[in-house]
């Protein structure tokens, strides 16, 4: 069975990455956008990242132009309005699609994995969120309106669980 670890993806400055570089960590996953209601969340997406980092966790963020067109910069725009904005630090990818046919084959995999109210798999908005085991597994999916402070339990649950 797959998991998050065998999936690859570009990273914001475009070179390749694989997931498996982040095998043995507890991930957070969130499509981000730059001109979002929710986009304040990259303050408390830091906060997490550098709280539980030392412990074996990150933050990935995939910023994501499908919803309002809220993310319509460049990765170079966007890479530098999340580090000068919010002090972003934590890893950062290339703009992707998280819904539709044309949806990135890692999100395809997450909302198969966990789907959301009523079985639906399909992403709603902006700032979804899933939590990822240390084996690359999906833990749970949170809704855009769930601030990240709100997920710190279940972070650190997965973080002993490992």
């Amino acid at each position: 069975m797959k998991t998050v670890h065998d999936f690859a993806a570009a990273r914001i400055d475009g070179s390749q990455a694989s997931l498996s570089e982040w095998a043995g960590k507890v991930l957070l996953v969130v499509n981000t956008a730059s001109q979002c209601g929710f986009t304040p969340q990259y303050t408390g997406l830091q906060e997490l990242h550098q709280r539980y980092a030392p412990q074996g966790f990150a933050v990935l963020g995939f910023p994501c132009n499908q919803f309002g067109g809220q993310e319509p910069g460049s990765e170079d725009q966007i890479a530098s309005f999340c580090e000068t904005s919010f002090g972003v630090t934590f890893p950062m990818f290339a703009k992707v699609d998280v819904k539709g046919q044309g949806a990135d084959p890692l999100w395809k995999h997450l909302v198969s994995e966990k789907p959301g109210l009523l079985g639906s798999e399909a992403i709603k908005w902006n700032f979804t969120k899933f939590l990822v085991g240390r084996d690359g597994k999906v833990i749970d999916r949170y809704a855009p309106t769930t601030k990240p402070a709100d997920i710190a339990a279940d972070i650190e649950r997965a973080l002993a669980d490992g």
